[in-house]
């Protein structure tokens, strides 16, 4: 099961992508995580909303099971998102993970979404979601491994 990470954005800097590879490195199989950045669109407002939107869906297939990583999405803690996680690792569906731009995504993305997730109710760096991110799949994998997680 592959785990594709689709972020609007340029590429990570170096802080992160040491914090980024220190938790891929743990990842064991079935998770198999790859990151493709989109370029932030030169429009604005709508109109780079609309674009990024196009871009991103133009990359996810049919059986993927879609996140959404929005302000707005369910505010849910390490065991729930391993949780949400579970089935498509058990059905062998592929996971995207969806980091708009600046202004966010349309109404599209947001409708092929199966799981909109918030990862606080904070607003954080892009660079810095990233991180947080992996760390968090390295935690929903030991959670669904059975880890010695402290579970709540």
């Amino acid at each position: 099961m592959t785990i594709k990470i689709l972020a609007i954005g340029k590429k990570h800097e170096s802080w992160v992508d040491e914090g980024i590879a220190r938790y891929e490195k743990r990842l064991k199989k079935p998770f198999d995580l790859s990151w493709q950045l989109l370029n932030h669109s030169s429009r604005e407002n709508d109109a780079a909303r609309i674009e990024e939107s196009a871009r991103i869906l133009a990359k996810i297939d049919d059986r993927d099971f879609v996140v959404l990583l929005d302000e707005r999405g369910k505010n849910v803690d390490s065991p729930a998102l391993a949780n949400t996680l579970r089935a498509p690792i058990d059905s062998s569906r592929n996971v995207v993970i969806i980091i708009g731009g600046a202004y966010g995504v349309d109404a599209s993305v947001h409708q092929r979404a199966n799981f909109e997730w918030s990862l606080s109710k904070l607003v954080f760096p892009h660079q810095l979601v990233r991180l947080i991110l992996t760390e968090q799949l390295y935690r929903a994998q030991d959670i669904l491994a059975g880890g010695k997680y402290h579970h709540v």
